[in-house]
C-alpha cells in the first residue's frame, strides 16, 4: 500500500470527504497548496452533495490530473485532448476496480447491496492517479 493510500485513508477518518481525500493525498504530484485542493473538492464530496454524480474519490483523482497535465496556456489551450484521454482511462480504470463510477450505484442506495465502501474508492482513486500520473 502507497503512502497516498495510508494518507489518503487518515484524512478521510479525519473527516474529510472522499474527493478532498484523494486530492490532498496526491498534492505531492502536483504544484498546488494542500488547502486550496481541499477547497477545490469540497463540492464533490458525497457524489457532489447528493449521491447523483460521480464518486468524489474519482473527481478528486481527476482533479490531480488536470492540474498535472494542462499546460495552463490560456491563450493557446492545446493540453485538453491528451487530458481527457488520461480522465479516460482513470474513469476505466475506476470502474473495473470499483464496480461503478456513481457514488449511489456504489453505495447500493437503489439496490440495496453496496458495490464498494468508501473507504475502497478513496483507495482506487489513489492508485489511478498513480497509474495515470507518475511515470
Amino acid at each position: 500500500m502507497s503512502e497516498r493510500i495510508k494518507l489518503a485513508d487518515e484524512l478521510h477518518r479525519k473527516g474529510y470527504s472522499c474527493s478532498q481525500s484523494v486530492a490532498v493525498a496526491c498534492a505531492d504530484l502536483v504544484d498546488v497548496p494542500k488547502e486550496i485542493l481541499f477547497k477545490a473538492t469540497e463540492g464533490f464530496g458525497f457524489g457532489m452533495g447528493n449521491m447523483d454524480g460521480v464518486c468524489g474519490a474519482l473527481t478528486g483523482a481527476l482533479l490531480i490530473a488536470g492540474l498535472k497535465n494542462s499546460s495552463g496556456n490560456l491563450e493557446s489551450p492545446k493540453s485538453k485532448g491528451a487530458t481527457m484521454k488520461i480522465s479516460k482511462a482513470m474513469l476505466t480504470s475506476f470502474r473495473d476496480k470499483s464496480g461503478a463510477i456513481i457514488c449511489r450505484e456504489l453505495k447500493g442506495v437503489d439496490t440495496g447491496k453496496m458495490i464498494c465502501s468508501c473507504p475502497d474508492c478513496i483507495k482506487h482513486g489513489v492508485e489511478i492517479a498513480e497509474e495515470q500520473l507518475i511515470k
